[in-house]
């Protein structure tokens, strides 16, 4: 990719801002992980079965937010080591439109199809 091409400083922003307000969110979601208390004398069984499926939707939550997280640090990296906007599998260019999708994108179009296959 012609480094003029795409504009590195606004990426890096942009994944910096994206890490913050992940950082922020996980701060704040994590009573909703905390352990469901399965007391029947204290709580019904629906309210326990809501409180279990709100469990497991924050865990859910949480790990999607890791998972973008390392990401996100690995595409930093990828700017640090001048490799950003390039495929890891063929080492051709990342359109930049996908990159303004995702900058986290680490693949180029058609090599993530075939990683979907």
């Amino acid at each position: 990719m012609n480094k003029s091409s795409i504009d590195i400083a606004s990426f890096r922003e942009k994944l910096l801002k994206l890490r913050n307000e992940l950082q922020e969110i996980e701060q704040m979601g994590n009573e909703g992980a905390q352990t469901v208390e399965l007391d029947q004398t204290r709580v019904g069984r629906l309210s326990r079965m809501d409180a279990l499926q709100a469990q497991a939707m924050s865990l859910e939550s949480r790990r999607r937010r890791s998972i973008k997280l390392q990401r996100i640090d690995a595409a930093l990296k990828r700017i640090d080591k001048d490799e950003f906007g390039y495929c890891l599998q063929c080492g051709e260019e990342i359109a930049p439109k996908r990159l303004d999708f995702d900058p986290t994108s680490f693949l180029c179009i058609y090599c993530a199809n075939k990683a979907m296959k």
